[in-house]
């Protein structure tokens, strides 16, 4: 029997609190939490699922970028997917996470991006594995003082302070986010957190540091909320300054790369890895995705794709990827050499996995040189994001 089960936005205040109220439940925050989130976002950025005219669940969407080869390409992240638990089951979260993605593909948007609290959903509806969020602890007791930079502390609300440093370690990093003004917002000015920041350079910035202090039963911990170093004297300044903590503060929390290149600076691998986690990718619109994205410059080629897509059949067929001077241009047809599903192109082209390490776990099919070619094109930095939504 089919259910009757409709998508939408919401229509008023009225329904943006009982969207609220399920969410509070699926997620565990306080109520009181529910409204600055929802107004920094904005209502209209929610999606809710209607059950015989009543909100079951909902979604919400950040409209911002993501960095591909040195290309900020227009991202969907999703975040805040939840159902009331009476109505589970009954295919209301596929329905609602499928017809945002129609929406999406409609609106243009190539990307989506989302941290999954359960793989199986977004798999099926064709996001999958794309990049790393390496959690790290280090006792500050384990850091040694050194010859640093000049540090001075900055005002965390003033966001242009940090946008151009961020952006210039950013356009470099395969999977970092070009921030909108609510993922900015969040990192700088959290309504639960006293914030501290400083930049590291006198004239011109090397780099900077935001951080929180965190309580903890033997003290407090600092919480790194945002981290940019650009240069080897940024570096090691930032291991100084949080080494200087060592009386007071016990650990040092920070989100980076898992092959994390700061950590060459420390004396001893006295860190640990305290999470690992993996967001997902969807590719809404595979042409347009391949031509925004940048490239390596010096190659010259060539590469025969056939994408299967059984959600948007628009990604369905062959398609050419022809690449020159880092930049792309994609058409129709072609000899599809390069045979594989929408899911095994989303970490193909975020350089999470290389094409022969695909071909292993048996999600692509090809020959030796067409994987060649592939690892050409996409052979790139660690994907990784610092940033949670």
């Amino acid at each position: 029997m089919a259910l009757n089960l409709e998508f939408g936005t919401l229509a008023d205040a009225e329904e943006a609190q009982h969207l609220g109220t399920i969410l509070q439940q699926c997620f565990n925050f306080k109520i009181s939490k529910w409204r600055p989130a929802s107004s920094l976002l904005g209502l209209e950025n929610y999606r809710v699922i209607r059950h015989n005219g009543q909100i079951i669940g909902g979604l919400g969407i950040y409209y911002m970028g993501q960095w591909f080869g040195g290309c900020s390409l227009p991202m969907a992240g999703i975040a805040a997917l939840g159902i009331a638990p009476q109505c589970r089951g009954i295919g209301a979260a596929t329905k609602l996470i499928t017809s945002t993605l129609h929406e999406l593909y409609a609106r243009g948007i190539p990307l989506s991006t989302l941290y999954a609290s359960t793989q199986r959903l977004y798999q099926k509806v064709g996001y999958e594995q794309a990049g790393n969020a390496c959690q790290f602890s280090i006792p500050t007791s384990s850091l040694i003082a050194s010859t640093h930079l000049p540090i001075h502390q900055v005002d965390p609300a003033c966001q242009e302070v940090f946008q151009d440093l961020y952006c210039q370690r950013a356009k470099r990093t395969n999977g970092n986010l070009d921030r909108n003004s609510a993922i900015w917002k969040r990192v700088l000015q959290p309504p639960e957190d006293s914030v501290y920041a400083y930049l590291l350079g006198q004239h011109k910035p090397e780099g900077y540091i935001v951080f929180s202090q965190q309580s903890d039963p033997r003290g407090y911990n600092l919480k790194v909320k945002d981290l940019v170093i650009l240069t080897p004297a940024a570096g090691r300044s930032m291991w100084n300054f949080f080494a200087n903590h060592r009386s007071l503060a016990n650990d040092i929390l920070w989100v980076g790369p898992a092959v994390e290149p700061l950590l060459t600076f420390l004396p001893e691998q006295t860190y640990k890895v305290s999470r690992l986690q993996r967001w997902f990718l969807r590719i809404i619109n595979v042409p347009k995705a391949l031509m925004l994205r940048g490239y390596p410059l010096g190659v010259e080629t060539e590469l025969h794709l056939e994408v299967k897509d059984h959600l948007l059949p628009q990604n369905n067929g062959r398609f050419i990827l022809t690449v020159s001077q880092g930049c792309a241009e994609v058409t129709q047809g072609g000899r599809g050499e390069l045979r594989l599903d929408v899911r095994a192109l989303a970490p193909l082209y975020t350089s999470l996995f290389t094409p022969h390490q695909l071909q292993a776990l048996g999600q692509i099919e090809a020959t030796n040189v067409t994987l060649s070619t592939a690892a050409q094109l996409f052979g790139g930095s660690e994907p990784w994001m610092p940033d949670h939504f």
